[in-house]
């Protein structure tokens, strides 16, 4: 194995620029006998060749906790007789100089607009690997039942914690590991038209180890499990109920619509939770279509609280990373509370079928503002931060959505690099 990394590791330092150069002289467009395919991958039995489309592509990511990294991955995109994609795989081989060379494995299985599986098998050389199965099923009780589940093992050598509060100063940063296995699981059933009621279950095992970051000082070098619940390691089981009322036109790529969700998660120790606390959310999300949807404002209400002294600091409010603060790195704010509001505006710059694919292209300039807090009544407009930044997407309707967004925050700016909207 250390053999193979080795090679990886050479081969990913081979100049990026020369493979970004050439990867469109590189893509192609074929037919796929049915029979030789293993598996199902589109889902009309009745179509004798499969129409399968090959992209090199690549990766050039910077995150604030992560650094840089670079490599290559090659997206296979599997399509039925209406040029719908039913399947994307997509191996994968970067470098980080914190992680050292990843392998990974991603696949996406899209069968019927009601059921969807997805995979990502990754392994670093250091520290870092992350196993997660993600499941959906919507079409059972004529479409009124909706089954999810995901199910994961990881281990996330590049964490940050600051300490609490909306103000913690980026002087006490320190790393850690956060090694977890768990599942989330939930059966959602529809009532009417829009609303729908879920009920959940959550179990999370949480070890903290040390980080690769070697230039900062370990989490437990500068707090202690007196004043950081959770710092020596926990294990949590919630269970969840959700009321969400959606009009929206897509589940993955929506166009236009609202969307709002209320939910309530108690956490009790006589369920194998760490301790006694409890989560509040409400979500507001609405799409507003201009010039046949060319563009589309977007905007996101959300408020988050967390009930009780016992609750580990993982499993408090958090703000920061790809889907809340884009101008910081992920868990950055902690504390017992959050308000976050999102404002984006999507605008379609072009439609270009490239190498079989008709893909949307756009640009997304945004705002991100929110902080974290003790309680509402303890809000305070000095404590939110302002980050303001732009996304680039490609959509490839109705469900694969690639993006890089660019956010900067009081820290600095933070690139993101990932698959699917970040609300």
């Amino acid at each position: 194995m250390k053999i193979i990394f080795s090679i990886l590791r050479q081969l990913c330092h081979i100049r990026i620029i020369l493979y970004a150069s050439t990867f469109l002289l590189m893509g192609c467009t074929s037919q796929i006998p049915r029979e030789n395919l293993c598996l199902a991958l589109t889902d009309n039995p009745s179509e004798n060749t499969v129409k399968l489309v090959t992209i090199p592509l690549p990766v050039i990511a910077s995150s604030p906790n992560e650094g840089i990294t670079s490599g290559v991955l090659t997206a296979f995109l599997f399509h039925n007789k209406l040029e719908e994609v039913t399947t994307m795989l997509a191996p994968q081989v970067n470098y980080n100089d914190n992680f050292g060379v990843t392998a990974s494995f991603y696949g996406a299985y899209y069968p019927t607009a009601e059921r969807n599986i997805e995979f990502n098998l990754s392994q670093s050389e250091k520290v870092n690997h992350d196993y997660e199965l993600r499941v959906r099923e919507s079409s059972l009780l004529g479409n009124k039942l909706e089954l999810n589940g995901f199910f994961f093992k990881l281990a996330d050598g590049s964490s940050r914690f600051f300490g609490f509060n909306a103000k913690s100063p980026q002087q006490m940063e320190t790393n850690y590991a956060n090694d977890e296995l768990g599942y989330n699981v939930s059966a959602g059933y529809k009532l009417g038209k829009h609303f729908q009621v879920t009920l959940g279950d959550r179990f999370r095992d949480v070890r903290i180890r040390r980080g690769a970051f070697s230039s900062l000082p370990d989490i437990k070098d500068k707090f202690s499990s007196a004043t950081v619940p959770g710092i020596d390691g926990f294990t949590t089981h919630a269970l969840r109920v959700s009321l969400t009322y959606s009009t929206l036109d897509n589940r993955d790529t929506p166009t236009f619509g609202g969307y709002t969700r209320i939910s309530f998660e108690p956490t009790m120790k006589d369920t194998g939770g760490a301790g006694n606390y409890r989560h509040y959310e409400i979500e507001a999300k609405g799409y507003i279509p201009f010039s046949n949807a060319r563009y589309i404002s977007v905007f996101r209400l959300m408020y988050n609280q967390t009930l009780g002294n016992e609750a580990p600091f993982l499993e408090q409010s958090i703000l920061g990373g790809e889907s809340t603060l884009r101008g910081y790195g992920r868990n950055r704010f902690i504390d017992n509370s959050f308000m976050l509001c999102n404002l984006e505006e999507r605008i379609r710059l072009f439609r270009w079928e490239v190498f079989g694919v008709t893909a949307d292209w756009e640009v997304a300039p945004f705002i991100d503002l929110g902080a974290v807090m003790k309680s509402l009544n303890k809000a305070n407009g000095s404590n939110f931060e302002f980050n303001p930044g732009i996304g680039f997407r490609a959509i490839v309707r109705p469900n694969i959505v690639g993006r890089v967004d660019l956010g900067v925050g009081s820290d600095g700016p933070a690139v993101f690099v990932g698959l699917g909207y970040p609300f």
